[in-house]
């Protein structure tokens, strides 16, 4: 064991090596962009200048003459062919880019250029001019023009959440703080670009395309082609980068399916680092209102939550995030309320802990402002506030982890050595300051298939449309088989990503190892039975009249205390070679059409918020910041997080999760923002040269501790789910320990050096 591969406590895993590690790391993966296509055309998109108004004429003759180019595709190929995207769970816009002239937002698609090589398409799109009536564009909160709508009015956001009277409670408060907190837009920007492939044998289409959802692409792409779900295959083996941005589908895809059409050629589409700013989704901005009110022994008596976020005009986006920040602590009364700020930009979506992501970093910035108010230790001011109950209804956590996960956190950092005084602490030229804030991430599940075919040499394949994104999910389905059909991890496939296979939910949500582990485990368990009747029925063998409750699997083998028989012998009795096992999981608390509404590609995702118990995966982040006197440079050498997520599948992969989570929480603190001309609505920096991302000299010490827990209410596997939650309670930490060296209480992200002069 080593520090990337965590020796397993209770109730975890062993830290398995990655099944794909050696094909990724030979570059033997096949990306859906890789894929050999004979016959390939490509295309590049044209996308617009203006962010408002409508296209009155297309020059596209001197386009056309570009040597190589096969075609142009415009709003007037598309009318008509194609049904109008749809905003949900599966689509990301509403906006059919090439269904009319009306241009909607900054970098709208206004054509496809489609040539014999990817040099011809992209000197014709150059060539390519608009003429269009513009408008005056609305940008962001405080923009004229802009519309407010309630965020309880869309279909994605049930309920503003509140118990008690907040105004009474927070008018008699001891201690009371009243602040603002902005975050910025945030966009993807994954190594693998964007990109769709997309080519017809007969009436029959095969899409290529990184996806996080590939049957609820299935049957979106049918419905804008206008042809039967059936006729429409979906394929994503592998995705280099997603967390979201691969998770709904946008409007390109059915437009270079359409192009291949009409041509009777593949044609591949990848969509450059600078469309990808406006053609694929992003994280919404958020403005959030917070006042807390307090005793001076620091007991929480009122919260108000209010969130402000940035939509597009059309689609009712909602984050949505005081579901969960109504719910973290024990406050006495609440009062939430979310709104959406309608503007003249791309519909935004989810990206990495989509709802808390924004609203905990606000609450947790808040909780240390209320602590340093109260002259309170941070630590020991949530201690005070924990509770065994959710404060809106009274519900119970099914388990709630969170001081042993500030505990052994603060050991591990070293919390006690932090003087409590602004600036007290310093190294030379360097303001040293320490924060800690709460993560929190709620137990999502889904329905699940699975296909399972076990052979009698031992060897078990294990099939089902959920996707790698890079959470380890293959090794975490081929090491549940192997332990739970009693065989060698190294003996089981796993085949993934293609509507071929058993449908699965999207890939987001935290939910893809609880869904598909569940679905494992009741199929593997179906499986065990047919074994385990062979071997106690047979007429002769060693196991033949045991209990079947005593048997169990190792090595091969149908094993009991005294006896055991090997596995070939007992498919002998079967009188077959092979057991294939296709099985459907449906969560307890979803609803009886889940199933069938999962093969039509709409997904029932059972939030952790409902049910008799509350359920959320828990952790604790701290961060050591140090803050050059004079320059103000800011390096963040040191952060430890300790997390308590239930079963711990594989400690490996989960450690992997939960520290990319940590640096991605680390980015958003210091280096993200999506910046925006105000007077136009256009991104600025729509590329890496200046959207910042941390690199390797950026991220120094991240430690990762996993917290045994049992929680037999979430899900058969136990499991809580831990892809999002790294990244959580990050940024308010980063800020938090930005006050403590300074002095200076920064409320809106990225922090920099010019926040702090």
């Amino acid at each position: 064991m080593n520090e990337a591969a965590p020796p397993p406590k209770e109730n975890m895993g062993a830290p398995l090596p990655r099944v794909d590690a050696r094909l990724k790391v030979m570059g033997k993966a096949s990306y859906p962009a890789d894929i050999p296509v004979n016959n390939l055309a490509h295309g590049l998109l044209v996308t617009s200048v203006i962010a408002r108004g409508r296209i009155k004429t297309l020059h596209l003759e001197q386009a056309r003459a570009v040597p190589g180019v096969i075609d142009i595709m415009t709003h007037e190929d598309v009318r008509g062919e194609l049904e109008p995207p749809e905003f949900g769970t599966s689509g990301s816009t509403s906006i059919g880019p090439l269904h009319d002239t009306k241009i909607w937002h900054d970098g709208q698609i206004i054509a496809l250029v489609i040539a014999e090589t990817i040099e011809a398409a992209r000197e014709a799109a150059m060539r390519i001019a608009a003429d269009c009536e513009e408008e005056k564009p609305s940008t962001s909160f405080g923009s004229e023009g802009t519309e407010t709508a309630a965020g309880d009015a869309s279909e994605q956001f049930k309920e503003d959440v509140k118990v008690g009277d907040f105004n009474a409670a927070f008018a008699s408060a001891e201690v009371k703080i009243d602040a603002e907190y902005l975050m910025p837009a945030h966009h993807h920007n994954p190594i693998e670009l964007f990109s769709t492939t997309a080519y017809w044998q007969g009436d029959e289409l095969t899409v290529h395309e990184p996806s996080q959802n590939v049957w609820g692409w299935r049957a979106e792409i049918a419905r804008q082609l206008k042809i039967a779900p059936e006729r429409v295959r979906v394929v994503s083996p592998y995705i280099g980068g997603a967390f979201g941005s691969k998770g709904p589908i946008t409007p390109r895809t059915a437009i270079v399916a359409l192009a291949a059409r009409k041509l009777g050629r593949p044609v591949r589409c990848v969509v450059t680092r600078s469309q990808a700013f406006t053609t694929q989704t992003y994280r919404a901005e958020t403005r959030h209102h917070i006042q807390i009110g307090a005793t001076r022994d620091g007991k929480i008596t009122s919260l108000k939550h209010e969130g402000w976020e940035v939509t597009s005009r059309p689609d009712p986006y909602v984050v949505g995030g005081t579901t969960t920040t109504g719910r973290m602590y024990d406050y006495g009364s609440v009062l939430t309320k979310v709104s959406l700020v309608k503007t003249d930009r791309p519909t935004p979506s989810y990206m990495r802990s989509p709802p808390e992501t924004p609203y905990v970093y606000a609450l947790e910035n808040a909780m240390d402002e209320m602590a340093v108010a109260l002259d309170m230790d941070p630590v020991e001011f949530r201690r005070i506030n924990d509770a065994m109950k959710e404060p809106i209804e009274g519900r119970p956590f099914s388990s709630r982890s969170l001081m042993e996960c500030y505990d052994q956190a603060a050991q591990a950092f070293g919390w006690s050595r932090r003087k409590p005084g602004v600036g007290d602490m310093r190294d030379g030229d360097w303001l040293i300051g320490m924060g800690c804030a709460t993560a929190i991430y709620p137990t999502n599940i889904a329905p699940c298939a699975v296909r399972i075919t076990l052979t009698d040499d031992g060897h078990a394949r294990v099939q089902t449309a959920s996707h790698e994104i890079g959470t380890g999910v293959r090794t975490i389905a081929a090491q549940l088989t192997a332990e739970q059909l009693g065989l060698d991890p190294r003996a089981v496939e796993v085949e993934m990503g293609d509507t071929r296979l058993p449908p699965a939910p999207v890939a987001g949500g935290s939910n893809t190892t609880a869904s598909v582990s569940s679905a494992i485990i009741k199929a593997c368990g179906e499986i065990r039975d047919k074994l385990i009747d062979a071997a106690v029925t047979g007429d002769s063998g060693p196991l033949t009249g045991r209990n079947p409750a005593a048997v169990t699997f190792q090595d091969g083998k149908l094993v009991t205390a005294a006896e055991s028989q090997d596995l070939k012998d007992v498919f002998k009795h079967l009188g077959s070679g092979v057991i294939e096992q296709y099985t459907e999981f449906r969560p307890d608390a979803a609803s009886p059409e889940a199933v069938s509404n999962l093969y039509k590609g709409k997904m029932e995702m059972v939030s952790g918020e409902k049910g008799e118990k509350v359920k959320y995966a828990f952790g604790a982040e701290f961060v050591e910041v140090r803050i050059h006197r004079r320059t103000r440079e800011i390096r963040v050498p040191r952060i430890v997080g300790a997390f308590a997520g239930g079963r711990i599948m594989n400690t490996r992969t989960a450690r992997s999760q939960l520290m990319g989570g940590m640096i991605w929480g680390i980015s958003s603190a210091l280096h993200e923002a999506t910046e925006f001309d105000r007077r136009n609505a256009r991104v600025v920096n729509r590329d890496l040269q200046d959207y910042l991302v941390p690199v390797n000299a950026d991220i120094e010490d991240v430690e990762v501790i996993l917290i045994p827990e049992v929680d037999k209410d979430v899900n058969p596997a136990g499991v809580k789910g831990l892809g999002e939650l790294g990244n959580v309670g990050t940024a308010a930490a980063i800020a938090s320990a930005v006050y403590h060296a300074t002095g200076k209480r920064i409320r809106e992200l990225p922090i920099r050096i010019d926040s702090l002069i």
